[in-house]
């Protein structure tokens, strides 16, 4: 899976891989919402590793859909 360089926003090159960590950031932080609200956490050992563990597998989601959305 090719992951381009950078894209041009308003003549500002962001990189591609901090668009994608934008996202998974933002994906871990709905997740870490809705858990919280469930009181999930107390049934957590180390909640800082865990978060961590997250946000991991939400980048590794948001890259494996990288390709599906370039596509169109």
């Amino acid at each position: 899976m090719p992951l381009y360089g950078e894209f041009s926003l308003y003549g500002v090159y962001i990189p591609t891989l901090l668009a994608v960590m934008a996202a998974a950031y933002l994906v871990k932080s709905v997740v870490r919402f809705a858990l919280g609200k469930t009181h999930f956490y107390a049934w957590v050992w180390h909640p800082a590793l865990f978060n961590l563990a997250v946000y991991v597998l939400a980048l590794a989601g948001v890259l494996a859909l990288l390709p599906e959305v370039a596509r169109g």
